[in-house]
């Protein structure tokens, strides 16, 4: 039997890198500290490395061959292996330093010195009882298997080891549903349940009457993966399918997930369910339509009752012509235009918007998958008006047979789509047309009240201006490639610039209708920035300041207005006008907060309060005093109260400045007039 003494492995340590406690600990080993001596040689070449699983048995013997610890059945343990993740699992350092020269299916004989077992010096493994931690002892460990393993959970309660590799890389998750052949064994290899034949184990995330443990290792696996979950007592959760599981140390079991489908809840409270039910072209989520796209699906709609009744189905109610919609159209509003017409076969569709639930679920769709949706009310068509389909292509209407409050079914199949416009290669009229039409989508946004929408709509627009002139290009990394398109002589640039100003004061108009002044004064500082003398940004930037309330600024603005645009000289007169009574009614109010305050001498306040003071004590205790007990009260309430008038007056006077601040701080929103109601056409592009 070959004795060889363990390399010293402080040489192989990095000098530079900061030192691991493993590499803290490995520099305890000294010459003579461990040996090893080979009882039975492994196969192969390979040797585990940190990060590798590793199933051994040990056994444990003094010098003179007393068993102290094992884990063989032949020599007083319970017959189960131990299992450690090299790197992870906390051992002792003979084992953590001799393992990884070992073989599969070796067994090798280690002699340690105190230092190298328990009793090494702020040992991190529990040291077990009666254990002699003093003496030298040989370790025997045979090694039984070996491999790379995925921790899942940082305790290493549940450990995964990939058998077999399976396809793509989308793994199962609540409420997913899912096929496997599943069996269980204890670590001593006693089958303990089996489903591996008939029909495949189904079961839903989340609801899977699974141990806790094998659901976690699950929802690693991809499709057509095989694999060992090793899962730890307390990963072992109580379930109706293994109800004895709970009283094993440790179970493994044998997983190969046959297909999973995707089910999503979309919204997260269980209203808005995408179920898929055949699977798509790519990978999810890259190959999505996630960006704004045209999109092309066949649907069928149903209603959710008995009957499972359906109201419409492209496939005969439309010729059997796909429906064709932009994503993004109209983003989170929630409406469906029916009509489309059809000219020399050729299908040409108006601007077609779907329900709210109905894109978020196509987003999550890839070409070529069928998905059916489960659709809440809110989410479908109950805020649809009720009227016939009139020939405009922004007529939203309810479709017929759907009542108020009706869940919707959609079956839906992605037969393709559109992705934006690469910009590259396009000229500036092709662009312009692209913004304006973003714009005028914004525009109806705006005038439906959905001022944010509206003003994600005039952002996506400004963006796309970015791309007509290169000084701007350093604003946005994705720009950087379109430095080919600008303004091509004088016209074109001032068509360019007064387009992105009109945008910029939307932006600033949809800011302001949402209540926030500072950033709608901060978006028409940018206009101003690039032309100080732009009256519809003054006028904008003078609105915000007076509902903020800063009426010196406000009036500084509408002043400026008149200066620089005389055509603008009514409207601002107008402005002004609106704001001294913006003032005025700011002075009534503070007036009457403050009213009283001052009407009355100190000495007349504090008395009052006094004498309502003794009032109220003697009512509260009439037969408690006799007069000169009363009397003597009175006189020291009145000494106290003179050292209460100075404080009480400096109390009044800060609550009604803070008051008054406060007032003038909110700047009276509930009472503002829409900052597009200038009476000239020429300042209100929306």
């Amino acid at each position: 039997m070959a004795v060889s003494e363990v390399d010293d492995h402080d040489a192989m340590l990095p000098k530079k890198k900061q030192l691991s406690e493993d590499d803290k600990r490995r520099l305890k080993v000294v010459p003579g500290g461990l040996l090893k001596a080979e009882v039975r040689p492994g196969g192969g070449e390979a040797s585990p490395s940190d990060g590798d699983q590793v199933i051994y048995h040990f056994t444990v013997r003094t010098l003179e061959g007393y068993v102290v610890r094992s884990t063989k059945k032949e020599s007083g343990g319970k017959g189960s292996p131990l299992r450690d993740v090299l790197g992870k699992s906390k051992l002792i350092l003979g084992l953590m330093e001799g393992i990884p020269t070992m073989k599969k299916g070796e067994i090798a004989m280690f002699k340690m010195k105190p230092e190298m077992h328990f009793g090494e010096k702020d040992c991190p493994v529990p040291v077990p009882d009666n254990f002699p931690t003093e003496d030298d002892l040989h370790f025997e460990v045979e090694l039984i298997d070996f491999g790379k393993a995925k921790v899942i959970s940082e305790d290493l309660g549940v450990v995964k080891k990939v058998l077999h590799e399976g396809q793509g890389w989308e793994t199962p998750r609540a409420p997913y549903e899912a096929k496997a052949w599943i069996s269980a064994k204890s670590n001593d290899g006693r089958l303990i349940w089996s489903h591996i034949e008939g029909e495949p184990f189904f079961f839903t995330f989340g609801n899977s009457g699974l141990p806790k443990g094998l659901e976690m290792g699950i929802g690693t696996m991809t499709k057509g993966e095989k694999s060992i979950i090793y899962v730890t007592n307390q990963y072992l959760t109580e379930c109706s399918i293994l109800p004895e599981v709970t009283s094993f140390e440790e179970v493994q079991f044998e997983v190969d997930l046959v297909h999973f489908v995707q089910v999503r809840d979309v919204l997260g409270d269980g209203r808005l369910i995408k179920r898929r039910i055949c699977d798509g072209r790519g990978d999810f989520p890259m190959d999505c339509p996630l960006q704004d796209s045209r999109l092309r699906v066949h649907y069928r709609a149903m209603l959710l009752d008995d009957k499972k009744s359906v109201f419409y189905d492209t496939r005969v109610d439309n010729d059997g012509q796909p429906l064709e919609f932009s994503s993004g159209f109209v983003e989170y509003s929630v409406f469906f235009c029916w009509e489309v017409t059809f000219i020399s076969h050729t299908f040409i569709s108006h601007t077609v918007i779907v329900p709210e639930g109905f894109e978020m679920c196509v987003r999550l769709m890839l070409p070529g998958e069928i998905a059916l949706v489960t659709c809440p009310p809110d989410y479908a068509y109950d805020k649809f008006p009720r009227s016939t389909p009139i020939r405009d292509s922004h007529q939203l209407v309810k479709p017929a047979g759907v009542p108020a409050g009706a869940y919707v079914e959609w079956e839906i199949e992605l037969l393709g789509f559109d992705m934006v416009k690469d910009w590259t290669g396009l000229n500036f009229r092709s662009i312009m047309g692209e913004a304006e039409n973003i714009r005028c989508t914004g525009n109806r946004l705006f005038k439906e009240g959905k001022y944010e929408l509206a003003k994600a709509k005039y952002e996506k627009a400004c963006i796309i201006y970015l791309l007509l002139c290169r000084h701007f290009l350093y604003e946005s990394e994705v720009l950087r490639d379109f430095n080919h398109v600008n303004p091509q002589d004088d016209e074109e640039g001032k068509e360019f610039l007064n387009s992105r100003n009109a945008l910029q004061l939307n932006v600033a108009a949809c800011y302001l209708k949402m209540g926030e002044c500072r950033k709608s004064i901060e978006t028409c500082d940018k206009v101003l920035d690039a032309n100080p003398v732009h009256a519809k940004a003054l006028y904008r930037r003078g609105m915000a300041y007076m509902e903020l309330g800063d009426f010196e600024e406000a009036k500084s603005d509408f002043n400026r207005m008149m200066k620089v645009d005389k055509s603008s000289e009514a409207d601002a007169k107008a402005a002004l006008q609106k704001l001294k009574q913006r003032e005025q009614e700011a002075a009534r109010k503070a007036k009457k907060q403050f009213k009283g305050l001052f009407d009355k001498r100190p000495g007349e306040i504090a008395d009052v309060s006094s004498d309502k003071v003794e009032q109220v004590t003697d009512s509260k205790n009439p037969d408690s005093l006799d007069n000169d007990d009363l009397k003597v009260e009175a006189v020291e309430k009145r000494h106290h109260g003179k050292y209460l008038r100075v404080g009480l007056i400096c109390f009044m006077v800060c609550l009604g400045l803070v008051a008054f601040l406060l007032m003038t701080s909110k700047g009276f929103l509930g009472d503002s007039v829409p900052p597009d109601s200038m009476p000239v056409d020429g300042y209100d592009e929306l």
